[in-house]
């Protein structure tokens, strides 16, 4: 580890629990921006709504996508946008004209990508997981907070009004101590799992793969069971069903019962897979200590779930009824010591539903306590960067970091069929020296991180 990325870990480490940002350098002079000068980096499927959601009172100045077939639509949408196929070109073409970024790319390249626009001060919204790999989400929060750019991630469920509803509710008691939280997925809707063989093809013409191959040191060749959308599955490129949803799912009980910091976590029932694809269906426990007024909490996922509802491996989370019809696609429980809450998505973004029905009276009478947030975490970024609201709360420093490592530490266990007991506060495993070499990856020539 070089000198400068060990600095930058030792300062996050103790910076994590949540310092806060100054006004972010575009404020600092006079008038506040209120037009913001977008680049986009990624542009189909995830990114195109990205953008759609940016572009509100704003201006697409940038479109960057290694597929410039898939990227047609953000093209056509936005025609006097300047397009790009790498994202270094429109830094360097661009750089003084930019005012906002967003990442929209596959999940190993969320990384570099985000490195260079906090390195040339601009703000940005990378999409979750923050990273594929533990070093780099902390190496992230840490370098923007030396920069002091406002950052946030895209995991929508940070701006639901359930997550705040639901929060409201566990704060003023509403179930009692909360015991365990359970989620599920049916998730990967992709092919993974041992033994997956992806050919080789030519790389069509409209596609700069190089780029896309980025940081991974791994040569591949192209295939289209690869980009665009199985790359998921794969450990160099994604992080698996966890690595899709976790961020999403997860955040409601990070955020409401202050899960950041030190835990424990195993995975069971993990069907087979190999060193390049990630398993069909993983079971994974995380324990938590008790923290404040809090008392300890188990967090359970399930991936790989058929359905819910009839799926004999799954296991059902206690305190909801017994002919409660559960989400096929995902959902979470939160059980409590006096109820339940049950939340029928992975967001927030259905209320939550709270059992035994005699609660609901009582729910109905908890007052507002969090501000709502309109617009998704792009226009809460914008906001910000305006000054016309606070950082954005999944920003990285306090909030987009140690959630992704909780979600990456759950691929840990899996990947070395240990059990994890996760020290936060010094980057690494009680017990376990296995885990350190797998916090950061090997970088490709030529794509190796820089500061400064």
């Amino acid at each position: 580890m070089s000198a400068i990325s060990r600095r930058l870990f030792l300062k996050s480490a103790t910076a994590m629990a949540g310092a806060a940002f100054a006004p972010n350098i575009l404020l600092g002079q006079g008038k506040a921006l209120k037009q913001l000068n977008v680049a986009a980096v990624g542009c189909g499927g995830k990114g195109m709504s990205d953008i759609f959601e940016i572009a509100a009172g704003n201006h697409i100045a940038a479109l960057c996508d290694i597929d410039q077939d898939s990227a047609k639509g953000a093209f056509e949408k936005f025609p006097d946008a300047k397009r790009f196929s790498d994202y270094r070109e429109m830094f360097a073409t661009l750089g003084d004209e930019i005012d906002v970024v967003t990442v929209s790319t596959p999940d190993h390249m969320h990384f570099p990508i985000a490195m260079e626009a906090i390195r040339r001060g601009k703000p940005v919204m990378v999409q979750k997981p923050l990273s594929n790999s533990i070093w780099e989400a902390r190496t992230l929060a840490a370098f923007a907070r030396d920069k002091n750019v406002l950052t946030v991630m895209g995991n929508q469920g940070a701006t639901m009004e359930g997550t705040r509803v639901l929060r409201e509710w566990i704060e003023a008691g509403l179930i009692g101590e909360v015991k365990e939280v359970h989620y599920w997925t049916n998730r990967p809707i992709w092919p993974q799992g041992k033994g997956l063989q992806f050919p080789a093809e030519p790389v069509p013409s409209y596609i700069n793969w190089d780029v896309w191959q980025g940081t991974v040191a791994t040569e591949r060749p192209y295939s289209s069971k690869i980009h665009p959308f199985a790359w998921r599955g794969f450990w160099d490129y994604g992080c698996g069903a966890l690595g899709d949803i976790g961020c999403h799912s997860f955040n409601s009980a990070f955020w409401a019962l202050d899960l950041k910091g030190d835990f424990v976590v195993e995975a069971s029932k993990v069907s087979e897979f190999d060193e390049t694809t990630c398993p069909k269906r993983t079971t994974i426990v995380y324990q938590f200590p008790a923290k404040g007024k809090r008392g300890p909490v188990k967090v359970v996922w399930q991936d790989g779930v058929n359905n819910p509802n009839t799926d004999k491996e799954f296991v059902r989370p206690p305190g909801i009824p017994a002919d409660l019809q559960l989400n096929g696609e995902f959902g979470q429980v939160f059980v409590g010591s006096a109820g339940t809450l049950f939340v029928n998505d992975s967001v927030c973004g259905t209320a939550p539903v709270v059992f035994p029905e005699a609660l609901r009276e009582k729910a109905r009478a908890i007052k507002k306590v969090y501000p709502r947030v309109a617009g998704g975490p792009t226009q809460e970024l914008c906001r910000a960067i305006r000054g016309e609201g606070p950082k954005p709360v999944s920003n990285f420093l306090d909030h987009a970091a140690p959630l992704t490592e909780m979600v990456l530490a759950g691929n840990l266990a899996v990947r070395l069929g240990s059990k994890i007991d996760w020290d936060a506060a010094n980057l690494d495993a009680r017990g376990l020296p296995a885990v350190k070499a797998m916090l950061k990856r090997s970088y490709r020539a030529g794509w190796e991180p820089k500061f400064g």
